[in-house]
């Protein structure tokens, strides 16, 4: 049996910043939920909450 799974059937979002679709990711397994960003300088460059 495969265990890989391709990249096209994987969730995906869209980030808050650049607006640009991102896939899931192993290191995101546990707080999916959570990611709003695709990556760390998108993060880090969001928009400032007033």
């Amino acid at each position: 049996m495969a265990k890989h799974v391709k990249k096209s059937d994987l969730p995906q979002k869209v980030c808050a910043t650049c607006n640009k679709p991102f896939a899931w990711r192993k290191k995101w397994e546990a707080v999916w939920d959570e990611v709003r960003y695709c990556s760390e300088r998108c993060k880090r460059e969001r928009p400032k909450a007033r």
